[in-house]
């Protein structure tokens, strides 16, 4: 007899399937579930978080508006979901005050918090939460999407769904359904890179040593420069990040560059890429784990604590939307009627010896609800980092308050789709606006 897999495949039926439970993925979730949905959230991890979390990008970027005054105190932009998930942080004790970022701020949180946190806010909503199981298939009637196939450990899984949300950071359920779909700038993406954590630190030598921004000043990249040029050390980087965090003698380190033997920016949507990531992104981290030690003021005793479940993944697979966030919308802080999210959060382009940063004054630029609507393909909706953007725009789209607010609006649109019974193509922005505006998103 042949051999076969002859375990059954169970099915489940919910109004909303979400895949992904990254910041966009667990606000569409939680929000769609306090609105009476039956909801179902699939996450390729033990935990929710994504790249905050697994990718130990380990802030909370885009709440603050940027400015070049020294003097003035940050100046919060971004409210709703995104606040109400980083007051549970704050109750806890799992992130920090504002600290300085160039010029704005950003806090840093503690990922195994943010697990907790993320947990109990699905929980309390009454989400069903699958872990260890990752989308597979495309469940479609045409052009209607209507769940997924997941595979878990007990078997595959059917999941069918009146609305399906792809926050998966990569498109994966778009590109399974076949619909249309692009790969950053015409195939060329934003390398990934390997965050780590260092502890045994003197956090207040540091300080007094290099300031209070989280980017390294002059000093310390001439030196980076020097060392690596010099052979002894392999620091292909020399513009840093180093965050204090919630944990007494610990720095959050980010500084990796990591890029092909072959020189190219690597895709992790390819699987020998993301090996060579991986395996390259931990050399990195060691290296420059054994710079600071040597060579930084108040890390003469440090050594690496912590290091990302896997690289920081920057850019992959978006999604061809009904608009699309353009480059000159976001630094002319332009505004759309049908905005569901608003963002002050500079372009980061870390490509290169050193990265490029453009950033937007005192204002915010606004994200309309159709770079998340598929131009093709009925009942699904794309939520997080995957939404519909130029190269650079999403250099700015992505980061973490950001997707939080993008699914606090995916949540409401998933929410009407269900109840009225209508593709959520037909929703307007401007109404997910006043409903936003109604729960504290603060975008008028």
């Amino acid at each position: 007899m042949p051999l076969i897999d002859t375990r059954t495949m169970p099915a489940l039926e919910c109004d909303l399937l979400v895949v992904g439970g990254g910041a966009a993925g667990v606000a569409t979730a939680t929000v769609a579930a306090r609105n009476g949905l039956s909801v179902i959230l699939v996450e390729r991890y033990g935990f929710c978080g994504g790249g905050a979390v697994a990718g130990y990008s380990g802030t909370v970027c885009g709440l603050y508006e940027a400015t070049d005054d020294p003097k003035k105190q940050p100046v919060q932009a971004v409210w709703g979901f995104a606040h109400e998930f980083v007051q549970a942080l704050e109750k806890r004790g799992g992130v920090g005050e504002p600290v300085r970022y160039g010029k704005t701020w950003t806090r840093v949180h503690d990922p195994i918090v943010w697990r907790e946190t993320a947990d109990d806010c699905l929980a309390e909503a009454g989400v069903t939460v699958i872990y260890h199981a990752v989308a597979t298939r495309v469940l479609a009637e045409g052009d209607v999407i209507q769940g997924a196939e997941v595979w878990t450990k007990q078997g595959p899984l059917e999941i069918r769904a009146n609305v399906t949300v792809d926050a998966s950071g990569d498109a994966d359920l778009v590109a399974m359904a076949g619909l249309p779909n692009f790969v950053g700038d015409n195939g060329r993406v934003q390398n990934p890179t390997m965050i780590f954590r260092l502890m045994g630190v003197d956090v207040e030598t540091f300080r007094r040593a290099y300031g209070d921004d989280t980017i390294m000043p002059a000093e310390v990249s001439q030196m980076i420069a020097e060392a690596n040029a010099s052979g002894n050390y392999r620091l292909p980087r020399a513009k840093i990040w180093l965050f204090r965090t919630t944990r007494p003698g610990e720095l959050l380190c980010n500084c990796t560059r990591i890029v092909g033997a072959d020189g190219r920016e690597l895709n992790p949507l390819y699987w020998r890429d993301f090996a060579e990531a991986e395996i390259e992104g931990r050399r990195q981290a060691r290296e420059y784990a054994r710079f600071f030690r040597d060579r930084l003021k108040g890390c003469e005793s440090s050594f690496v604590n912590d290091m990302a479940v896997q690289v920081g993944v920057r850019q992959t697979r978006q999604v061809e939307g009904i608009s699309r966030l353009m480059n000159a919308d976001v630094v002319a802080g332009a505004k759309n009627a049908d905005g569901i999210a608003r963002s002050p959060w500079p372009i980061e382009l870390h490509s290169g010896e050193r990265p490029k940063v453009e950033w937007l004054l005192n204002d915010v630029y606004e994200v309309p609800y159709g770079c998340f609507v598929p131009n093709r393909g009925e009942n699904l909706l794309v939520a997080g980092r995957c939404l519909s953007a130029e190269h650079e725009a999403v250099a700015s789209a992505r980061v973490t308050a950001q997707c939080f607010s993008y699914g606090h609006a995916i949540g409401h649109a998933a929410t009407l789709a269900v109840r009225e019974r209508i593709p959520p193509a037909q929703i307007r922005g401007a109404d997910l606006r006043q409903i936003l505006n109604r729960e504290g998103a603060r975008l008028d």
